[in-house]
């Protein structure tokens, strides 16, 4: 993602929301809002969060490090130590390992779940970022921004099996494991490539026009959209079949993440500016704006529970005479996790199963 801090951030309110109704595919009204903050302290910027589920546990990056959250209690149970620059963490609960990209040393380091413990560390390209786990063939993908590429490694043996070639700076990937296919976006060429997972290689590469430089990425595998948080304040909605751009909505100023929750089809963008855009994508052409989420300043990075519906973001406080910089530094000790989610009471229900868009 595109910096630890903050960047060209107004002076907004650190909490509230905009009660605007969002409507689940049986018609039921949800209405995000906040839950929780969870202290977390210490200094450093921070990047990617990761949800696991079957775990209960959330993983923040922060700085040289990676704090483990329980989910269930929302409480700090431990850390994983010697990340430098850390900026995304994915894992494989199959084989009980964790992967980190190691920014500031081009290394993707390998933890186990269980102990918190290194394993081991492996050589990538230069300032690896995004990082992806393709469990069909047991693969890691990391992300490498300087190096314009993609270094695959084995999970299991933590040996490198190739290098891909991007031709421009990537950003955030996601995964289609049906059709073997891994999308990435390229920030600096506004364009995003679908990979051959099978094959490593680059097999398409797609303008994301009226969307630029997106960062932001989210997956419907179920009807084959994608969502694209754009530089532009634009969320696309793109085919991931043939690459063809079907809508797109305004969002805020400074995106960073996209996620898509397929039980309520809500897409959502976290911006740095303060809000979360929710948008309704029902598997149709269209993708509509249903609730603009107020959250915090420089609240840009996300994570969402699949099975809470719940959606967590990093963020800090800053001292009231930063509003105009445009990387302002959090304050010392100030580092959080915020927590929202449906109303309570909310039924949420899915499409029935295998139904698809027309």
């Amino acid at each position: 993602m595109k910096a630890y801090f903050a960047r060209s951030l107004c002076g907004l309110a650190l909490f509230g929301w905009l009660l605007v109704g969002t409507v689940a595919s049986d018609g039921a009204q949800i209405n995000y809002r906040p839950l929780k903050s969870i202290p977390i302290g210490g200094e450093g910027g921070w990047d990617y969060l990761e949800v696991d589920s079957s775990a209960h546990r959330l993983y923040v990056s922060h700085a040289t490090k990676v704090v483990v959250i329980d989910t269930a209690t929302d409480t700090v149970v431990g850390e994983v130590a010697d990340t430098p620059g850390v900026h995304g963490i994915v894992v494989a609960p199959d084989l009980g390992r964790g992967f980190t990209s190691n920014g500031r040393e081009n290394k993707v380091g390998i933890f186990d779940v269980k102990m918190l413990q290194p394993i081991a560390k492996v050589e990538t390209g230069g300032n690896p970022d995004a990082i992806l786990y393709e469990s069909k063939r047991a693969g890691v993908y990391a992300f490498n921004g300087r190096s314009h590429s993609a270094t695959v490694i084995d999970a299991r043996t933590a040996k490198v099996l190739a290098t891909i070639p991007l031709g421009g700076k990537p950003e955030f990937a996601v995964e289609d494991p049906d059709r073997d296919r891994i999308f990435v976006n390229i920030e600096d060429t506004s364009e995003l490539v679908a990979i051959d997972a099978a094959r490593r290689e680059v097999v398409a590469r797609w303008p994301i026009a009226p969307g630029e430089e997106a960062s932001g990425l989210a997956i419907d595998v179920t009807h084959h959209r994608l969502f694209l948080g754009c530089a532009n304040k634009l969320m696309v909605m793109m085919d991931d079949n043939t690459g063809k751009v079907l809508g797109s909505v305004p969002i805020g100023a400074g995106v960073d993440a996209c996620k898509y929750d397929p039980v309520t089809q809500l897409a959502f963008a976290s911006c740095g500016a303060g809000t979360t855009t929710i948008a309704r994508a029902d598997g149709t052409d269209a993708l509509t704006v249903v609730q603009t989420l107020k959250t915090a300043r420089g609240a840009r990075t996300m994570a969402l529970d699949p099975a809470t519906h719940k959606i967590y973001l990093s963020a800090a406080e800053y001292p009231p005479g930063a509003a105009g910089e445009r990387r302002p530094q959090p304050m010392a000790g100030s580092f959080k996790v915020l927590v929202f989610g449906p109303e309570r009471g909310e039924v949420l229900k899915s499409r029935p199963a295998g139904e698809k868009a027309n």
